[in-house]
């Protein structure tokens, strides 16, 4: 963000629109950026001195100082003496009291009495005596995250943020609304959801609860509101507000309406993915968080299970209604197009609680498990509203959760055997049973049922029986396994102990070095 006084806003035809910064000005953000880099170990009062001959010689100061605003955050000015200026200028005063300077020379005594008196020079005493001034500061380093044409995405992410200073209401649609009603909650912001039609929906308060959009959450509108517009119309949230966009200009496709405060007149501000707004430093990938203890450790437990089901952290909001809630975790089936939503429902307040059974009695054309702390009493309710439910008491049991995915897997498995023919083909020799069914996008288990007519199933691999001959004869009885397994990775074969046992073989162990076939 950038101060009010460096704002560039075109007031034309009582709009207000930010005057941004195109790459034709690269050349200027290039000098802003090598002036700084030039001025390394030089006073600040030379930097701003070649600042100023750059304002100077642009079309507008203000976006130069905007420029340098910018880069001076990521500078490093120290102070440069040999000793520290407050205690040079105490023993300077106090040699000069004693001294009773009036005269040049009289100064200079006192100057050199006070070196003496720290064990410094006089002449680096005079330099120490207002080395912490600002403008005799020292450029010492320039960290710059930027190269020019990423200062200018910076300068035209900062110019719009500070535009929202003086908002008093955002009008936000976004192509990744969980971004967005995310960064609403965590800003402590109110929002509520509006149909494009004109027909609106309840408010959420961020502080608390589930609201968010609903179905099709992008293509509706999020106005959001400080605490206190409620109450009168405020600039109090501007700063909220400026923040919240560095989440809205990270989404592919967006656009927002603010109503601006501006000195006492208000205007429609209108931004959008086509204006140059980017993010040219999203903060690095956060770690995932959660809202209770509980939360936390299922998913920790869960993800040990090493099922065929993937967990998702906070989904994609889901209609409820005219309002929508953003379930907890989803389960996606790893063969196919399915997710499972999984709400845990903790022991909070009653509004708490009836809120949730609200939620859930809306949702449609969707699958919910829900965790219910026991004590809540409300599994029969969330039972008769056509979602599973699973009692828990402190801790979610992972076993509990893992029977509902298998009954679910069970059922996706036969959906999609169904959809299998009748046979299969491969035309490999030997092929293992998870290649086919990972090349058919199902799992292993809905082979179980498809014949496989040019193939012998042995353990997890389809063999030709041609094959099984050949390495009949390849295969003898006082081989040494490495050899054996050598002989059935030539065919394609890895399931080496099941085909063993189909040839009629087993392996004598010989300790860790190895083992030798020998007839069963």
């Amino acid at each position: 963000m950038l101060t009010k006084d460096l704002l560039r806003v075109s007031r034309a035809g009582g709009g207000y629109h930010p005057q941004f910064a195109g790459r034709d000005q690269r050349p200027l953000a290039a000098s802003v950026l090598g002036t700084y880099q030039g001025h390394v170990g030089e006073p600040r009062g030379d930097l701003e001195d070649a600042l100023t001959t750059l304002e100077n010689g642009a079309d507008d100061f203000k976006l130069v100082r905007g420029l340098s605003a910018l880069l001076e955050r990521e500078a490093t000015f120290e102070t440069d003496a040999a000793i520290d200026p407050e205690r040079a200028r105490r023993a300077a005063f106090e040699a000069a009291e004693a001294v009773g300077v009036v005269t040049e020379d009289e100064r200079a005594m006192a100057l050199i009495r006070a070196g003496e008196s720290l064990d410094v020079s006089a002449d680096d005493l005079e330099t120490a005596l207002y080395a912490d001034l600002e403008e005799r500061q020292v450029l010492t380093a320039v960290d710059s995250r930027w190269e020019p044409d990423g200062l200018l995405d910076q300068y035209n992410l900062s110019l719009a943020q500070t535009a929202l200073f003086d908002a008093t209401e955002l009008r936000v649609r976004s192509s990744d609304p969980k971004a967005l009603i995310s960064a609403i909650k965590r800003l402590r912001l109110l929002y509520e959801i509006r149909r494009l039609e004109g027909e609106s929906a309840p408010s959420g308060d961020a502080t608390g609860g589930d609201l968010a959009d609903g179905d099709g959450i992008a293509e509706r509108e999020v106005v959001v509101t400080g605490p206190t517009r409620l109450f009168r119309a405020t600039r109090r949230y501007g700063t909220r507000f400026a923040r919240l966009l560095r989440t809205v200009a990270k989404s592919e496709r967006w656009s927002l309406e603010a109503t601006v405060d501006d000195r006492g007149t208000e205007r429609t501000l209108s931004l959008s993915h086509e204006d140059p707004v980017r993010v040219p430093d999203a903060e690095p990938v956060a770690e995932v968080s959660f809202d209770s203890g509980v939360e936390a450790d299922f998913a920790a437990r869960f993800t040990n299970l090493n099922l065929d089901w993937d967990l998702v952290r906070e989904p994609e909001p889901l209609a409820t209604g005219t309002r929508v809630m953003i379930p907890d975790f989803a389960f996606d089936y790893a063969y196919g197009d399915f997710r499972l939503y999984f709400e845990i429902m903790g022991f909070w307040t009653p509004e708490y609680v009836e809120k949730k059974l609200s939620q859930l009695a809306d949702l449609e054309d969707v699958d919910m498990l829900v965790a219910v702390d026991e004590s809540l009493g409300v599994g029969e309710e969330i039972a008769a509203r056509d979602h599973r439910a699973i009692p828990y008491s402190g801790t979610v049991r992972v076993k509990d959760v893992a029977g509902v995915l298998r009954e679910y897997e069970r059922q996706l498995v036969a959906e999609s055997a169904a959809r299998l023919p009748d046979e299969l083909r491969p035309d490999e020799d030997a092929i293992a049973l998870e290649r086919l069914a990972e090349r058919h996008g199902v799992s292993a288990d809905a082979l179980a049922d498809i014949a496989v007519p040019d193939h012998e199933r042995v353990g997890r691999t389809l063999v030709r029986p041609a094959v099984l001959e050949s390495l009949a004869d390849e295969i003898e009885a006082g081989m040494a396994l490495e050899d054996a397994e050598a002989v059935l990775e030539g065919h394609g074969i890895a399931d080496a102990s099941a085909v063993l046992s189909r040839l009629g073989y087993r392996v004598e162990w010989d300790g860790l070095a190895g083992g030798t076939l020998v007839e069963r």
